[in-house]
């Protein structure tokens, strides 16, 4: 699959999906830059505002689908154990 990256998502264990892989390595950038690597972390929202300064006009356009992507990415770090999810209310996350 040409331009595809296989990524897995934390609360459907051994289910992977394959997306675009520019994309998915931009967003990936824009999460190492934005999101700390301690606690207490960002929270969903905090972390889409956080990335959007880091992303290109060329994968997202006016911020669209980051949001989505976003969330894709977060999924994926944790379940490769690169991020932490914290006990909080709301969820936080951070690079462990």
């Amino acid at each position: 699959m040409t331009g595809k990256i296989e990524v897995e998502n934390v609360n459907t264990p051994g289910k992977t999906s394959h997306v675009n892989a520019a994309k998915y390595a931009e967003m990936r950038a824009a999460f190492e830059a934005a999101l700390p690597k301690a606690s207490p972390g960002l929270t969903q929202t905090e972390t889409r505002e956080a990335v959007k300064p880091h992303l290109s006009e060329t994968h997202y356009p006016n911020g669209q689908t980051a949001g989505w992507w976003a969330k894709t990415v977060q999924l994926d770090l944790e379940a490769k154990g690169l991020l932490k999810r914290e006990a909080t209310k709301p969820l936080r996350w951070h690079w462990k």
